[in-house]
């Protein structure tokens, strides 16, 4: 076989064609920027962005398109909703599974004295321990902030019983939705979420250097900004513009991943419009899977299904949860007794496939997994990987981990 990409989760490969083709037809037949100019291409530009806000608002049930704010991606808009939102003498709850897009910007604010904060811890599976979030608020706990599924073993978390608590508490409710968004069925209103972050260039197939966060007025209005600038807006005063959009994107933006941002959205909706919130394709909503409904998550569900059947008939461990509708795509293994960064590299060199290894910027969620420091061989799966790739993985790593390899 060729070349078999499983490193989905940290980016989609490939993408559906239109995204390519949409990002090289705005450099070659249009290139103009928005809010600046008072001509033709500058208005088809403005356009396209307003459509891009409109089907990610569908995609997240978010209350406005106006609150869909496009930045450089995921990690950028965390730093943008905790160091704009978070002040002197606040104190955040956040779980011990995080990717260090939300650890490092919380460590910085608490290195420099501003923040406190407190992990929920999991299960040895990954799984969120909610009896221990009424013991761990304090008088002055602002937020939680949580991944929606691990990017280390794919457990999805309770998002629904968090955002209930935290309606019930006073507290906003920040959601990473690196792992889900374009995947997964987000309702930020029934979720009770305040803020969710989000990539292009993941389950969403857009290109990288994309991405961006909705919020909802409540917590835009708390929220300070983290950069300043140009915004073609209000251009007589010095001052920042306080209405949404415009407050929280200073700058040009990324308008060729912007385009095929777009592309990949509509390709989405028109392959999976289960996952859109818009009165066209309105699905009940369910904080549980239901695979007949969403065909992307359904394929690949379906794959990991049959990858950890043949991982567990083979006597290979795999760290998290082990039924499909608590996890997305995501399954990390830890080889007994060798080195994961050995065998992924046989996996590359003898085998052609492509996956992630070692510690996936999560050095928290390893801790928790059990899993530290050696870390785990990611395979994550998209919509384009099939049965045949899956197949050709299992007899892959039986021979290595079985020692039938030839070397």
């Amino acid at each position: 076989m060729g070349m078999i990409y499983l490193d989905n989760a940290a980016t989609s490969f490939p993408k559906p064609p239109v995204v390519a083709k949409a990002v090289a037809n705005y450099i070659t037949d249009c290139g103009a920027n928005v809010n600046r100019g008072r001509y033709k291409t500058a208005y088809q530009a403005e356009e396209s962005l307003y459509e891009t806000r409109c089907l990610i608002r569908e995609l997240l049930n978010a209350p406005d398109e106006r609150g869909i704010i496009l930045t450089g991606g995921a990690t950028l808009s965390l730093n943008m909703l905790l160091k704009g939102l978070l002040k002197e003498g606040d104190h955040v709850l956040t779980s011990s599974m995080e990717h260090n897009a939300v650890m490092r910007p919380l460590e910085q604010l608490r290195d420099k004295g501003i923040v406190t904060y407190t992990t929920i811890p999991v299960s040895a599976q990954g799984k969120l321990l909610l009896e221990f979030l009424p013991g761990l608020l304090k008088p002055n706990t602002k937020a939680i902030v949580m991944t929606h599924a691990s990017n280390v073993c794919g457990a999805l978390f309770p998002v629904q019983e968090v955002g209930r608590f935290c309606r019930e508490k006073g507290l906003y409710f920040i959601l990473d939705a690196a792992q889900t968004a374009g995947l997964v069925k987000i309702d930020m209103e029934k979720m009770g979420v305040h803020a969710i972050a989000f990539p292009g260039h993941k389950a969403m197939m857009g290109p990288q250097g994309v991405g961006g966060f909705a919020v909802t007025k409540d917590i835009a209005r708390s929220i300070d900004p983290l950069i300043a600038g140009g915004t073609g807006s209000i251009s007589h005063t010095t001052d920042m513009p306080a209405f949404l959009p415009d407050k929280f994107e200073a700058g040009t933006p990324n308008l060729p991943g912007i385009m095929g941002l777009l592309a990949a959205l509509t390709w989405l909706k028109m392959n999976d419009p289960g996952l859109f919130n818009s009165k066209d394709t309105e699905v009940a909503f369910d904080e549980g899977i239901k695979t007949e409904v969403f065909s992307v998550l359904g394929h690949e569900l379906s794959l990991m299904e049959r990858f950890l059947t043949g991982l567990q008939a083979a006597g290979i461990s795999v760290a998290g949860p082990m039924h499909i509708t608590d996890r997305v795509g995501v399954v990390s293994v830890k080889p007994p007794f060798q080195d994961p960064a050995r065998i992924a590299g046989l996996l590359e060199e003898k085998y052609g496939i492509l996956t992630r290894v070692g510690l996936h910027c999560a050095p928290e969620a390893h801790k928790s997994l059990g899993t530290w420091p050696e870390g785990t061989i990611r395979f994550s799966f998209g919509y384009f990987n099939t049965e045949e790739d899956v197949d050709y993985t299992l007899t892959a790593l039986k021979e290595l981990l079985h020692g039938n390899e030839t070397t």
